[in-house]
Formats: C-alpha cells, sequence, structure tokens
C-alpha cells in the first residue's frame, strides 16, 4: 500500500541496490536493500509511528558504499541524527541529542567523520526556530555552534570551505555580517553592519518578537508585532493576524525584512498586524507538531489566541475586540476556520485561494496530517461540513484557474453557506491561478479590513 516506492541506487560493488518505500498515510518509512545475488531484503530501517514520519525532512547518507548510514528521525520525540549500522540495521549512535531540533545537514566530511549541519532551540532564552550553524564528530562528540550570535544565520562557504560568511539578523536587529574560520569557528574580520536610522528617522516601527505561553500555560508561543509609522501608543488599533498554519514548516519571519508586501501595506492603513506559530507547526519538538494530527481545524489557534491576549495585556492599545485575521491556500482554511471555530475571538476573515475541505485538496500534503484511510476527522476539520457555524464578515477570494488547489474547494464552501442562509462575500478571479497576491485583490482585502475594523468606508478606487 505505497504512496511512494523510489529505487535509489546500486552499491559500488554491485552486491545489492536500496529502495526507500514511504507507505500511504505516512506511518511508515523503510529503507530496504535487495541482495543482487539471491533477491533477499534487509531492513536497514524501518521507522514507524503512530501518528506521522515527517518524510519532508527526511535525510540519508550512505557511508562507505552502505556499511553505515546516516539517518534523521524523531523517534525520541526531537528530530536528531543518528548512524545506522549497514549490515544489521541497528543503530549505532544517536549522533545529536537534546530538547533542540535539526533542521538540515549541510555536508559531511566523510574523511573526517565530521557532520556541518543547521538546527535551533538549543540557546535558552533565545527564539528557538533561529537557525544556527553547527558541526559534529558522527562518534557524537565535538558538538560546535560555528554562529553562537543571537540571531537567524545565514552562511557561504568559499570553494576550498575554509571560510565561510555568516549574516544573521532577527525581525528586530538589522543585518549583520562577518567572515570566519571553519576550523574554529573564529571571527576573522567584521564586513558590515546594516544602519536603519534614516529609515527609522522616517517614523518606520522595528517589529517585536515577542513570546508568551501557549494553551497550556507552559510551552512558549513566538511570534511578530508589526505596528504602523508614526504609531501613537495613545490610541486604540485593530489587531489582524496574518495566519499559515501548515505543518510542514514554521512559518513566522526571522530574518530582518523592513518591508514586506503582504504585511507593510494593511499595517499603514492603521493596524497592528501579528504573526504566530502556534501548536501543530514543526520545527519544535515531535509533541508539538504532533497536535495537528487528524485536526487540522486546530491550527494552533489556542495558543494563537492566548498569545494575542498577553500582548494585549501588556499593550493596551491593541484592540482585542476588533481583531481579524487572513491566509493564503492552508492560510486560507485557517482564516476562513476561524470564523467557524474561534469566532468569539476572529470577527473578520479574509480566505484567499483556500483548501477548505481536505479530502478535495492534493494527498501528499492532507494525507501527511490527516491521515490515511479517510475517517470522521476529515468532516470535522472541514470549512464545507461547518460552514453552517459562521459568524462574522467573511471574504473568499480565489482564482478560476488555481493550478495548487482545486477552484472548487472554494465553491463547494460557497454552496454550504448559501444552504445555511450565511451572509459573506466572494471575489472569483478569471485567468488567476493559485499565486494571488496582486494588486487588485490586495486592494479589495484592505478595503475589507478597513471597513469592517477600522469601520470606515474606503475611499474610491482611482
Amino acid at each position: 500500500n505505497q504512496y511512494y516506492l523510489n529505487l535509489t541506487g546500486w552499491r559500488k560493488d554491485s552486491r545489492a541496490f536500496t529502495f526507500e518505500f514511504n507507505q500511504r498515510g505516512h506511518q511508515r518509512y523503510v529503507i530496504g536493500e535487495v541482495n543482487a545475488a539471491d533477491g533477499s531484503i534487509r531492513h536497514l530501517v524501518d521507522e514507524q509511528t503512530k501518528t506521522f514520519i515527517y518524510y519532508y525532512n527526511n535525510f540519508r547518507y550512505d557511508l562507505d558504499d552502505g556499511k553505515e548510514l546516516l539517518w534523521i528521525s524523531e523517534r525520541d520525540g526531537w528530530r536528531h541524527l543518528y548512524l545506522i549500522d549497514g549490515t544489521s540495521g541497528q543503530v549505532k549512535r544517536q549522533v545529536t541529542k537534546g530538547e533542540w531540533v535539526l533542521r538540515q545537514v549541510d555536508y559531511v566530511d566523510e574523511t573526517n567523520r565530521v557532520v556541518y549541519f543547521t538546527a535551533s532551540g538549543f540557546n535558552k532564552g533565545e527564539d528557538p526556530y533561529n537557525l544556527h550553524y553547527c558541526r559534529i564528530n558522527l562518534d557524537g562528540t565535538g558538538f560546535t555552534d560555528m554562529t553562537p550570535e543571537n540571531g537567524n544565520h545565514r552562511v557561504t562557504f568559499s570553494a576550498d570551505r575554509s571560510y565561510f560568511t555568516d549574516v544573521y539578523s532577527r525581525p528586530d536587529l538589522p543585518p549583520v555580517s562577518q567572515l570566519k574560520r571553519t576550523s574554529d569557528a573564529s571571527v576573522v574580520a567584521g564586513l558590515q553592519r546594516c544602519d536603519v536610522s534614516v529609515l527609522q528617522a522616517e517614523g518606520w516601527q522595528m517589529p517585536e518578537v515577542f513570546c508568551a505561553k501557549g494553551r497550556d500555560g507552559q510551552t512558549d508561543i513566538w511570534g511578530n508585532i508589526y505596528r504602523p509609522m508614526h504609531f501613537d501608543a495613545s490610541k486604540s488599533y485593530p489587531v489582524v493576524e496574518f495566519i499559515y498554519a501548515g505543518p510542514h514548516d514554521s512559518h513566522v519571519d526571522k530574518d530582518f525584512k523592513p518591508a514586506h508586501h503582504l504585511v507593510s501595506k494593511l499595517v499603514e492603513l492603521g493596524f497592528i498586524v501579528v504573526s504566530i506559530d502556534g501548536m501543530g507547526t514543526s520545527n519544535r519538538s515531535k509533541a508539538f507538531h504532533d497536535v495537528c494530527w487528524k485536526n487540522l481545524k486546530d491550527a494552533g489557534f489556542p495558543d494563537r489566541i492566548a498569545w494575542m491576549k498577553a500582548a494585549g495585556a501588556k499593550y493596551k492599545y491593541m484592540d482585542l475586540n476588533r481583531v481579524g485575521i487572513y491566509g493564503w491556500s492552508a492560510g486560507g482554511q485557517n482564516a476562513m476556520a476561524a470564523l467557524l471555530f474561534h469566532n468569539d475571538f476572529y470577527k473578520v476573515a479574509v480566505a484567499l485561494c483556500g483548501c477548505h475541505d481536505n479530502r478535495m485538496d492534493k494527498i501528499w500534503w492532507n494525507e501527511q496530517w490527516m491521515g490515511y484511510p479517510i475517517d470522521a476527522s476529515y468532516s470535522t476539520s472541514s470549512n464545507v461540513d461547518n460552514a453552517y457555524r459562521l459568524k462574522g464578515k467573511l471574504l473568499l477570494i480565489n482564482g478560476e484557474l488555481d493550478d495548487n488547489v482545486d477552484p472548487a474547494s472554494t465553491l463547494q464552501v460557497v454552496s454550504a453557506l448559501m444552504k445555511a442562509n450565511k451572509n459573506f462575500e466572494q471575489l472569483y478571479l478569471p485567468g488567476k491561478t493559485h499565486s494571488l497576491g496582486g494588486p487588485f485583490e490586495m486592494h479589495k482585502m484592505h478595503d475589507f479590513f478597513v471597513k469592517n475594523l477600522l469601520g470606515q468606508e474606503p475611499p474610491e478606487w482611482e
């Protein structure tokens, strides 16, 4: 019952070839080796879980013609690297360990048995999503954070990997670049430090990285707060959340970005915009991620609401009686779901090109989180089946030629809303694909929030 079966190459001595098997439903993943002489199969890895295997982030590297292999697994509750014996399939050792996440393997130095990778979450008090570049020996010793500065790091190596440039920033820290030596991660030279003083002199507001406890009162939830130019703390501002709760990643910006085309214009109309990574998204623990399992309607909303209430308690100018939400694709599903399942908090939503029913969309994404075979959980999370719950102001936007999410997904929602006698607005765009964010639809979205959250009639279009 395969989702896919990939042949992944012959051993150099032709004794065997390997394959990778992903069972439909994504709860079992096998790396197998087929003996060329007799056709017998050995399992080198047989990963199984009661929820889902996050196969998007799989990493496998065969050492010494398959005598060993490196494999990423979340079997201890965190995403880490394991060294597997290529003869027995047994784990020789867990190379990385701890309550942090290995994000991506960059380079394996077979000669010196060192692996280089990005990771996050091991610096207490720092945003746990910040990428750091690290190395470790394959025997599990010598872990080194080569970029310890508090920030999100992007590195580029010289051709011989003797040196690398490290550019790090945060939403509240303009980029800093430096040259480092690979051997000991020492700083050879500072290169540049971005100066935004002129921008700030014009009234631009630095985004704020904000942390608050989630639904359990213990887990840290992280997000960003964006305020308009010439911000006045004595005024009251409606709050709009920019949401994307797709479980395949975390989605809040971690780099410095003085302008964001999906956020900045809305901010300057007089809104405070927030973006948050709630439970059910990736790059934290397996338990944090598993909240989405058969439960995409959750979308981290209990964490998002708790986060906004904490921010509102600290900043009285954030008016939590006027909260809107918008998002694209999976974020479109989330935005509408806010008015179905949390309409005591969210009042206005704009859902663009939403995948509103997970039985309607592509299996490689939906079955990763909702499982297979299809069961009642699909209906429970469906915006179509729950359309009768709608309260608040809703604008649906989708393209006639959507090449990612079937446009019929939005039309099914429209039909269900009509049958439930619900009032809503729809913008159906001829000739448009899944890539929505052009000036026309953005203008319509901005007008919708101005009218329904600011309580103002938008000006006539020129």
